[in-house]
């Protein structure tokens, strides 16, 4: 599905048991406070490279939504970050999510970023009110799935982004560029309870790749946009993680997914 590292799901969340999300949520109990100052620090920082790469490239930094990626951290750390002023994180895991939203905020501006399974959208959604957008559907079951779950609990529209696969990699979730138009067709024709708001990649584990799929996405946008009828500037493009944010708000990213940069190294339980 994606790198292994920390704003993205690793290659076996598609399968991610309960049992292993319940231990990731046991362990996030209170953080030291130095931790916490870092982490501020850190988020500082990467608005400031923000900025720089958004004037670098034309562009205004307002432009650019960073979504702090806080899987496998406790609430205290998030809950800091939110006291500094930032309000949008991501999460990847479904039973994480849920257990860590309802301690905070209700005016945070969730993302969920990773591999969704069914049975899991609804208490997802239940759970998790101010979920501002899933920018993971990879097929039109899963969009099926999301619609009719925010008709059945009568929420507003839900933001959606169509993940696509520009690496070719079989352990990567996402559609193909070549179906890119016709899910996003699908969720704008079919899910009235879903909005389309663009579209989403996960490059190369190693980085080999990045600007050809920052590239690759850049042009399933241009032709969804010229199929569907829609503003290139109204189709967001989240692309964009801790080592390579720069060059992606160079190429047009509007949306960067920044984890390990801001966090630290994600502390996974370990194997009993």
């Amino acid at each position: 599905m994606n790198r292994q590292e920390a704003e993205e799901p690793s290659t076996t969340d598609k399968n991610c048991t309960t049992k292993q999300e319940q231990e990731q949520v046991s362990d996030m109990s209170a953080i030291p406070v130095a931790m916490d100052k870092v982490a501020a620090a850190a988020l500082r920082s990467v608005l400031q490279r923000v900025s720089q790469a958004a004037e670098k490239a034309g562009r205004g930094s307002q432009q650019i939504r960073v979504v702090a990626v806080s899987k496998t951290k406790p609430v205290s750390l998030i809950k800091q970050l939110y006291d500094v002023g930032h309000r949008c994180f991501g999460e990847n895991y479904a039973q994480e999510f849920i257990e860590k939203a309802p301690q905070l905020p209700e005016d945070i501006e969730w993302h969920f970023i990773g591999n969704l399974q069914s049975n899991k959208v609804k208490p997802l959604l239940a759970s998790v009110p101010n979920l501002d957008m899933v920018e993971s559907v990879d097929d039109e079951k899963i969009a099926n799935h999301l619609d009719r779950a925010v008709g059945n609990l009568g929420r507003k529209p839900l933001k959606v982004l169509v993940q696509v696969n520009t690496s070719g990699e079989e352990s990567k979730s996402g559609v193909e560029p070549s179906g890119c138009v016709e899910l996003a067709k699908h969720v704008i024709q079919s899910c009235t309870n879903l909005q389309f708001c663009g579209l989403m990649t996960i490059g190369m584990l190693d980085y080999t790749s990045t600007p050809e799929n920052f590239k690759a996405l850049a042009n399933c946008r241009s032709e969804v946009c010229k199929a569907l009828g829609i503003p290139e500037e109204q189709c967001e493009l989240s692309m964009g993680m801790s080592n390579d944010f720069e060059q992606a708000i160079e190429m047009g990213s509007t949306n960067v997914r920044i984890g390990s940069t801001i966090f630290g190294p994600r502390e996974y339980p370990k194997k009993k």
